[in-house]
């Protein structure tokens, strides 16, 4: 018997897959990085995991994080942009190490992996130098999770001048020669600048472009604009898209890019209403992310829930007002194609993650619907929309690997983990001259 071969047996199978459809009870068999079966009674020679009792399906996929403010959490629990801005770039971001870099993205990540996050897009902004880079790589690959690796060109110090073109191709050799491994790159490039150079090289590299977009910095007209230029493309993802023209929406959906919405940091910090009507108006089928630790969760059913009662209760109050013609209500499985099939597409993963299809790749989790939380089961995308967190999280695989059995993550040495982050934090502070604030 192979050893990377598992047999989940005897879950509720959400499989996002239109074609293999849902079963109430049914197997999903995987060998090596791959899913090579889904449906009922599947025999086969390969370690059972049991899966009775829990809900198996595609990880869920976060297309926007800023994992190396980790050491920050928390940090700026009633922060808005400017604060942000201040705080954060200005202040901290240019005293980080290389050692900081490398342990915020491997706790950022392992962190994410034992709530049932699979794939991240990670816009790292920290690369003060190529050591910092290299040391953000190096955490991703020890976390051991599905990563699109977006390097920035934004400049955290002021002043800053990237040589993003010798970066980008240093790190095509060195660590990306092929897309068919957990870690894969792209280009944070913002819309300033000499953003179309540096867009068009991305281009010439076959890598996906990722770009905040605020309606109040001008991005409407911008986005506009470059749909007439011919340079929007499917590789193209459009972070927030708040305050968006309509004729800005429809240069996205007829270019085919996609959108990540970070509804709790939205609301929080000030970006604008979160576009989920007009994004549905408009035929856009949105991702979902959680931005900066430093004000918000990283937990994904915080995300689900966020989107799914917003839009609901847009929805409510435009009918509370007398309106007839209304949208439709969001539905729990909208919100969890949301979290990974539309994920999939906007990180340029969609032919290896996002469902559960035979072929692809074996990112899977299992979650617990007979635990005191959810206990009895009645519905299925309900029940993880609107009544799971984290703690149900029983069982992740990526690319076939377990990391995460029973409720405890494998191969993690927690306490190390905390002594590290710890340590990181500590330094940030005192470079900074913050006092510690726990109170304020």
């Amino acid at each position: 018997m192979r050893e990377d071969r598992y047999l989940i047996r005897g879950g509720s199978v959400l499989s996002m897959d239109p074609v293999i459809g849902d079963f109430e009870v049914a197997d999903v068999l995987t060998e090596g990085t791959k899913i090579l079966a889904v449906g009922p009674n599947l025999e086969a020679t390969a370690e059972v995991i049991d899966a009775t009792g829990t809900i198996v399906m595609p990880g869920f996929v976060d297309t926007h994080h800023h994992q190396y403010q980790a050491a920050l959490r928390g940090a700026l629990p009633e922060g808005m942009l400017s604060g942000y801005f201040e705080f954060v770039n200005r202040k901290m971001s240019p005293l980080y190490r290389p050692e900081d870099v490398r342990i915020a993205e491997l706790v950022a990540s392992v962190s994410q992996l034992d709530a049932g996050v699979t794939t991240a897009v990670d816009t790292s902004q920290i690369s003060l130098s190529p050591e910092h880079t290299d040391a953000a790589i190096e955490g991703l690959a020890e976390a051991g999770r599905r990563t699109l690796f977006t390097y920035s060109t934004y400049p955290v110090i002021d002043g800053q001048v990237v040589d993003y073109e010798r970066e980008l191709k240093r790190l095509t050799r060195q660590y990306f020669p092929g897309k068919d491994q957990l870690l894969t790159l792209g280009l944070s490039a913002e819309p300033q600048g000499e953003f179309r150079a540096q867009w068009n090289l991305a281009r010439e590299l076959g890598l996906p472009i990722v770009s905040h977009v605020l309606g109040q910095y001008g991005a409407s007209e911008l986005l506009v604009q470059l749909s007439r230029e011919g340079m929007l493309g499917p590789d193209n993802e459009y972070i927030h898209a708040t305050g968006l023209s309509d004729e800005a929406w429809a240069a996205i959906r007829d270019s085919g890019g996609g959108v990540s919405l970070a509804v709790p940091i939205e609301m929080s910090m000030r970006h604008g209403m979160p576009p989920i009507l007009k994004a549905l108006e408009m035929g856009v089928q949105p991702s979902l992310s959680v931005d900066v630790e430093c004000t918000m969760t990283a937990d994904f059913f915080t995300q689900l829930r966020s989107v799914y009662t917003l839009q609901r209760a847009f929805v409510h109050e435009r009918s509370l007002a007398g309106e007839d013609d209304l949208p439709a209500l969001l539905t729990p499985r909208e919100v969890l194609r949301f979290a990974t099939v539309e994920g999939a597409r906007t990180a340029q993963l969609a032919d290896r993650v996002g469902t559960l299809t035979p072929g692809k790749e074996a990112d899977v989790i299992l979650l617990r619907a007979d635990a005191l939380n959810v206990m009895p089961l009645n519905n299925v995308p309900g029940a993880v929309v609107t009544l799971m967190e984290r703690s149900n999280v029983d069982t992740v695989l990526v690319a076939g690997k377990v990391r995460k059995r029973g409720g405890v993550l494998t191969d993690v040495d927690l306490a190390g983990l905390r002594r590290a982050i710890e340590a990181s934090r500590d330094h940030l502070y005192a470079a900074a001259g913050e006092p510690p604030r726990l109170f304020a």
